[in-house]
Formats: C-alpha cells, structure tokens, sequence
C-alpha cells in the first residue's frame, strides 16, 4: 500500500491479476507476457500518429492498446509470483518493455507534428523541426532519468519494509559477482544482458551518494542482519511521503498527460509536462531522499539504533 498508485490499486493491479490466473491456467510464462506487452504498447504508440481526419479514431485505439499493455506489465509479476517463477532476466525484460513503448510513443508524436501539424502552432513545428526533435530527445531523456530513479526509491522503500524477498533492490557489487560468475561459465547471452542492467544500477548508485552511504552504514553495523525495527519505523516514517513522487513519475500521471495531449491534439504538450513538471518533482524528490538518508546516517554513527 505504501508504493501502490490508486489507479493501480483500482484498475490496473484486478485487472493483472485476472490475467495472471488465466495465464497461469494456460501455463503461460511471465517473459511471454512482458513480451506481448511490448507489442501491445508498440502498436498502441504508432497508432497516435495519425493526427488529422478521417483516420484520429485510431488515437483512441491506440490509446486503448496502451492501457491494455500495462495490465499485462501489471500482471506478468503477479504470474511469477504465483507461479514462483521470478528471474533476475524477467526483472530487467519487465523494466525495458516501457521503454520500447515510449520510444514508439515519442516517434509518432514527432512525426505526427511534423506531418499533421499542430492544433495551436499550426506547421511550425514542421517549418522548425529541429526544435521537435530536441523537445523529443530531451523530454525522452528526461523521462528515462525520472522512471529508474522512481523505481530506485521505490525499491528501497520496500527494501526496509519486507526485506529482500519484498523488494527488488540491487547493487553493483552484487551484480559484478554474478556478471564474473557467467562469463566464467560461458553463459555470453546473460552476462551481456546483465552488465547492461549493471550499468543502470551504477547510474542509480552515482545520483544518490547519500543512499549508498547509508547502506554502506548499515552493512557496517549490521552486516546481512536486518536492520532494527526501530530504524526501518523512522526510515518508514521519513521516506513515505516521497512515494507519491515515485507514483507520479512512473506511468500513470504521464500517460494521463499525454492522452490528453493527443487528444486536443497539441502533443508538443506532453514533451513540455515532462521537461518542466516531471523533472521539477525529480529534482525536489532527489534533495527530499539525500537528505533523510544523510539524517539516518548521522542517527546511525551517534548510535542511536544500537542493540
């Protein structure tokens, strides 16, 4: 509850489920799932260029398709869990699927701009296409930033909440383990795949100093023993209010934006949401975190958790 959206909770987590138990009846693996939701989430993507009559109902339809590949995002944990067929391989082919929709997404609203034109700017952007293109790369940039490092928070939110097996959080030095593990088993494919998710997590690990020295701490203390009670209360305590950022800055409150965007037709809008609003709530959410760790640091080495 402390890490659900309430659309999540309402719509997109039941209707997961539904999936996930007849998936699981048809024997059905979760990676088929993710995969098949990269498809729906393509096609739902390229389906909002089309800007001008009599082809914009397949806006709708696209938008539909959207919707549709997030109850299979939602559902292919939910089948591995009950399935019991989590894999580290599954996590990161589940963390890359919103990727290739967004990639779709955001070629068809550049090209739909510059061949429909605009409902407010008219042709302008396709007399200045260079200025599309940079809002698109930026926005895009932008986009991938706010989504690893929501996700990042989230993990450790739930890290100190239900432990490991309630939490998805990894590290570098726990990756470069398995990475030299494969490659000295031959097993190119996965060491391949893994150290491009290792360099994720690097990028997650460098934006957040004061995180790392937090866990740094902890396992000083504590070692591989769970953290007291009293400190995961407190880093409960501090951290929750930050969760509705984590919320916001993955996938409903933007695809809210941009459907809206699509919809009246001014889809430069949905780029702007994301430079200005998206990356404003980043921002604030980053200071937020790196402080309450730097306290929890502090509270740690005055030894205030102790047993």
């Amino acid at each position: 509850m402390d890490t659900e959206e309430h659309i999540d909770l309402w719509f997109y987590r039941p209707l997961g489920f539904a999936w996930a138990a007849l998936f699981a009846k048809l024997g059905i693996k979760p990676n088929a799932v993710t995969i098949a939701s990269i498809f729906l989430g393509v096609a739902g993507g390229i389906l909002l260029y089309f800007g001008a009559q009599p082809l914009i109902w397949l806006n709708y339809v696209g938008i539909f398709l959207i919707i549709w590949a997030n109850t299979y995002d939602s559902a292919d944990g939910q089948l591995a869990r009950l399935t019991k067929q989590y894999s580290q391989i599954g996590r990161i082919l589940d963390g890359v699927s919103g990727d290739f929709w967004a990639f779709a997404i955001y070629f068809a609203l550049v090209f739909r701009e510059l061949h429909f034109g605009d409902a407010w700017l008219g042709n302008f952007f396709s007399n200045h296409s260079w200025v599309i293109w940079t809002l698109a790369i930026a926005a895009g940039v932008s986009h991938a930033l706010q989504c690893a490092m929501a996700d990042y928070y989230r993990q450790f939110h739930l890290f100190f909440l239900k432990g490991e097996e309630g939490s998805e959080l990894d590290s570098t030095d726990k990756l470069d383990e398995q990475i030299k593990e494969l490659r000295e088993n031959k097993n190119l494919i996965k060491s391949v795949t893994m150290f491009f998710y290792r360099n994720y997590t690097a990028n997650q690990e460098r934006l957040t100093p004061a995180m790392q020295q937090l866990r740094r701490e902890l396992r000083k203390r504590f070692g591989d023993n769970v953290a007291p009670q009293q400190f995961r209360a407190d880093f409960r305590k501090l951290s929750l209010p930050l969760m509705k950022y984590t919320n916001m800055l993955t996938f409903n409150t933007r695809t809210i934006a941009m459907f809206i965007s699509v919809i009246i037709r001014i889809p430069w809008l949905y780029f702007a949401f994301e430079l200005i609003v998206l990356n404003t709530m980043l921002v604030y959410m980053i200071v937020r975190h790196e402080h309450l760790c730097k306290k929890l640091t502090a509270d740690l080495k005055a030894g205030k958790y102790d047993i």
